[in-house]
């Protein structure tokens, strides 16, 4: 399948969209519309040759296929019901999130529609279920998975959970196994929901997702939220972020995850500066499960499971052995068979993380073999973060460090023995949110000289909805499961922008953006600064702007705004050719009649500047969205290597709305440090 990138001949004018599908029609023998005036099918390269002779042509390029990046949260995010920003913003009533995923579960409670007000006047989305299975919050449902139509049912769980943490209706009694019970909920609970399904098991194909953002744009979505993404691209060949354009041209704000390739730097996903770029962190809950080893001279190592069977009995310690403990790597990482021929029956077994299988496939292994219990310890790379599974057997999933320190209490002994105790629901961590250990790094290859992941949020152990029960309750309704990954931070901050776009309806895509990053905090629940998940302070290219802080993010006071016509220069900057801009902004441009900037002149809310030997210096403009008569000082927190001055430093303004700019020089300070990078911030302080 091929991507063709086509524009309108100079002149040409069309009366609708029909006749826009009709000159489709016309183009190639069977066609489908996409969000950036192009089309996709089965084409042979000798097809795409011939094409190129076509007035209106502009390129072809093979398509690919894009995976997944797979509630206590708004109580930890500040939003609490009937108080301050979430009773402020009607909870995001008025506004409608679109999805792009794996289908939904149109029955589950998340998407009851109690309280629910119709759909605005202007959505023209459909439901491809039958007509009683939506409703007033599951407004729409689409499948655009390329092959036999089918209802966009979520075979997989995905689309269902993401769905409704961005917006799913409260729901009492809400827990897995038991566990995290209390009332789930998404971020904006008075949100409408429209699915649009463009993935399968074979993955999220892109010419599925473009016509998704073309439908998504006809129909009236106000917030579009993509939990997945392929590896770093030039823009013009990323279809995710040409689509992303369409859609920011029309005022929906885009939201997207981040990946799931950390802790690796320049491991990002979706990058384009118009689209909000979505790290994970953790959040201030453990299901605990405690390793406690046979020689008792300890408290023991606390771990994670979802999975905390009653009838497992913590007074009985077991035999104790590592799967790896012979040199057998298959085994230490308990791949499925690899255990057959070594006597783990009646043991707790000791399996590192990693090797490309499934933390639960692992326990699986265990089970086969015979095993009693696993202790999963994480590998080097993951360090301290644990995460929450639904196992299948009794189990704890340990760091890194405690996982060392119960495979040399194995070594020290010839009858070593263990047990897991099960702790239950604990919440209160004060060192949260920890950026996760596999949520994706800057820099940006794409663009160097743009700051990603722009922000984290919530996405290690969610709670929120599931298609079937996990628990093998046949005849539970309201199921629920908990995942982690940046498709989990995702909706949590798609669903921020529909609090903000309800709340400031006349707010941009880019001011929505500012809002977000520039009230961001740097420090955790304790007061200190967000580690990374080796309990060191986490970088600039794992946190971006930092954790989102939803109230805050409703009173920025000023915003970097930016229009769609304001990136235009900045393609040119980048040394795109004329072409390839016109795949991302969907009409002619001619780089030699514009002025370019560089990366770091667009007038976005961070910076990210490579020094040389010469001081570099840039502008920004800032819009007043506070109070109509203040004053903000603007003020350089420093760091070392680095001297950064800003004229004026004082910015006074007399209206809403009002616009003033600034200037922000960089240069190299006299004194040098030995450090890859370095960082700093500017405040703005109001004084009212």
């Amino acid at each position: 399948t091929y991507i063709v990138h086509v524009n309108l001949p100079t002149g040409r004018v069309l009366a609708d969209s029909d006749g826009l599908k009709s000159w489709y029609t016309s183009f190639l023998p069977t066609t489908t519309t996409t969000a950036d005036d192009a089309s996709s099918r089965l084409l042979s390269p000798e097809e795409v040759k011939e094409m190129e002779k076509k007035d209106g042509f502009v390129f072809a390029r093979r398509q690919k296929k894009l995976p997944l990046h797979t509630t206590h949260t708004p109580s930890f995010l500040g939003l609490h019901q009937n108080l301050g920003f979430w009773r402020g913003s009607n909870y995001g009533e008025g506004v409608i999130i679109g999805l792009f995923d794996t289908g939904i579960a149109p029955g589950h409670p998340s998407f009851d529609d109690k309280d629910m007000p119709p759909p605005p006047a202007e959505w023209k989305g459909k439901c491809e279920f039958n007509s009683s299975t939506c409703n007033n919050k599951l407004i729409g449902a689409r499948n655009l998975v390329s092959g036999p139509t089918r209802p966009p049912v979520d075979d997989e769980g995905h689309g269902t959970h993401t769905a409704s943490t961005a917006a799913g209706n409260f729901v009492q009694g809400a827990n897995v196994f038991g566990m995290a019970n209390g009332t789930a909920v998404g971020i904006a609970p008075r949100a409408h929901l429209a699915m649009y399904k463009v993935c399968s098991e074979d993955g999220c194909a892109e010419a599925d997702i473009l016509a998704a953002m073309d439908a998504a744009i006809e129909d009236g979505v106000h917030v579009l939220s993509l939990s997945l993404g392929g590896g770093s691209a030039d823009f013009f060949a990323d279809g995710i972020a040409i689509g992303a354009f369409a859609a920011i041209q029309k005022g929906i704000f885009v939201s997207c995850s981040a990946g799931n390739s950390g802790p690796f730097n320049a491991s990002l996903s979706n990058e384009a500066p118009w689209i909000l770029t979505v790290g994970a962190s953790t959040i201030d809950r453990r299901i605990v499960a405690t390793a406690i080893l046979g020689n008792r001279n300890m408290d023991g190592y606390d771990g994670q499971s979802l999975f905390q069977p009653s009838d497992f009995s913590s007074d009985k310690y077991l035999p104790l052995v590592d799967a790896g403990a012979n040199g057998n790597g298959t085994a230490g990482i308990c791949g499925p068979g690899s255990l057959d021929n070594i006597d783990v029956k009646g043991k707790i077994v000791l399996c590192e993380r990693g090797g490309g299988i499934a933390r639960i496939a692992k326990g699986q292994t265990v089970k086969d073999a015979g095993g009693a219990a696993m202790i999963l310890m994480n590998d080097e790379l993951d360090a301290y973060i644990t995460i929450a599974d639904a196992h299948v057997l009794p189990a704890t999933h340990v760091s890194y460090d405690a996982g060392e320190k119960i495979r040399a209490y194995i070594s020290s002994t010839s009858t070593p023995t263990a047990t897991i105790l099960f702790q239950g629901t604990d919440i209160g961590y004060p060192m949260d949110p920890i950026v996760a250990s596999f949520s994706s790094r800057g820099p940006s290859l794409a663009s160097p000289g743009i700051l990603k992941p722009d922000i984290i949020g919530p996405g290690v152990s969610i709670l929120a909805a599931w298609p079937v029960s996990v628990d093998n309750y046949t005849n539970e309704k309201a199921t629920f499961n908990m995942i982690s990954g940046t498709s989990m931070s995702c909706p949590h901050l798609s669903g921020i922008a529909a609090l903000l776009k309800s709340a400031h309806p006349d707010w941009s895509p880019a001011a929505i953006k500012s809002a977000i990053m520039t009230t961001a905090a740097q420090v955790n629940v304790g007061g200190g600064p967000i580690d990374d998940e080796r309990y060191l302070n986490a970088d600039i290219f794992a946190l971006g702007a930092g954790h989102v802080n939803p109230t805050s993010a409703n009173d920025p006071g000023l915003v970097y705004d930016l229009q769609s016509e304001d990136y235009i220069p900045y393609l040119c900057g980048l040394g795109y050719t004329d072409t390839e801009i016109q795949a991302i902004v969907q009409k002619p441009v001619s780089c030699s009649n514009i002025t370019s900037i560089p990366e770091a002149q667009l007038n976005y809310p961070s910076f990210s500047v490579e020094l040389g030997p010469a001081k570099k210096t840039y502008t920004r403009t800032v819009t007043n969205v506070g109070e109509a008569n203040s004053t903000y000082s603007l003020e350089i927190i420093l760091a070392k290597g680095v001297d950064i001055s800003v004229t004026p430093d004082t910015l006074s303004f007399g209206e809403v709305n009002q616009k003033m700019s600034y200037e922000i020089s960089f240069s190299k300070s006299g004194t040098p440090v030995n450090a890859a990078f370095v960082q700093a911030a500017i405040v703005s302080s109001s004084k009212y």
